[in-house]
């Protein structure tokens, strides 16, 4: 299961690769048939966005070129385990679903590894990616190999949408448990509330500016614009299993044991460490919802 299956638009500055996608052809207009794409290129032949599970292997091909690097190299031979272990390596805290952290102290981890044209990452080491970045691979679904308390932050930007309820509450009683007196939690999510309120608009602004920011994008051909069409996507597309307003996310927390964290909702790039909320992306910021639940017994 890759947490990064959802595309992401192309960075000049960042140290990763992504397919050549050309701009979409089609007008604004409205349709009712699939949308199709009407260059030769191949990642778009007979894409249809009615099809969810026959999408599956386009979003795979944007994980496997994202999970693509040039230089792999192992610094650490395990998983660092105690704070003063991740104290050694430089790094305060980790960033999941994230093939290169942008956090200078932090560690990333995915399900998936990262692979050149010779190697590939695998379960255990820490990697330094492009010499740069820290990534080491992890499954959420099994308890973290990480002591308690061992670190002040983690940070989950579009991960929790993509695994069922179950295994998103026991990698939050995972989080909790390794977070430091006082450590952060920043989770960022397609937020259910705006994609409502987006069906309910009749000038439908929301749904608008969301199908504008995938053309930028140049993720596929344009989308469907009917707004059934437009709600159904956000549970059936890019591997998602279960969509999240505030209550849902507070009620999973809840399950997963914070009831004695300082829990609130926050804005894009704003929380309880600026560092941390930096690491918002801005292509997302149209439709996700950001909370943040701060450990008991510390400064923040």
């Amino acid at each position: 299961m890759a947490t990064t299956a959802e595309p992401e638009p192309a960075r000049p500055e960042a140290a990763r690769s992504e397919p050549a996608r050309p701009e979409a052809a089609r007008s604004e207009a409205a349709r009712s048939g699939p949308a199709r794409s009407e260059t030769a290129h191949p990642l778009f032949a007979d894409w249809d966005w009615e099809d969810p599970a026959g999408l599956e292997a386009r979003t795979d091909a944007f994980t496997e070129n994202l999970a693509r690097c040039s230089t792999i190299e192992v610094i650490r031979p395990e998983m660092p385990y105690t704070h003063q272990d991740f104290q050694e390596l430089g790094v305060t805290g980790i960033e999941f679903a994230a093939f290169r952290t942008r956090h200078p102290h932090g560690l990333g981890t995915d399900l998936v590894g990262l692979h050149t044209d010779s190697e590939a990452t695998r379960p255990g080491p820490v990697y330094r990616i492009d010499g740069a970045a820290l990534f080491t691979q992890l499954d959420i679904s099994r308890p973290l190999p990480i002591a308690d308390h061992s670190v002040d932050w983690v940070y989950a930007e579009h991960l929790i949408e993509h695994v069922p309820l179950g295994t998103a509450v026991h990698w939050l009683a995972e989080v909790r448990r390794i977070l430091r007196p006082g450590g952060l939690l920043r989770l960022t999510t397609p937020d259910l509330a705006r994609y409502i309120d987006g069906y309910l608009d009749g000038q439908e602004q929301f749904f608008r500016r969301h199908r504008r920011r995938l053309r930028t994008m140049r993720v596929g051909p344009p989308m469907p614009e009917r707004r059934a069409f437009m709600l159904n996507q956000i549970f059936y597309h890019f591997g998602h299993r279960w969509i999240y307003d505030e209550a849902e996310l507070r009620h999973v927390l809840d399950r997963a044991g914070y009831h004695e964290f300082a829990i609130q909702r926050r804005e894009f790039q704003l929380g309880a460490r600026p560092d941390v909320a930096d690491l918002d992306t801005a292509f997302r910021k149209d439709e996700s919802i950001y909370l943040e639940a701060v450990a008991p017994g510390g400064p923040h």
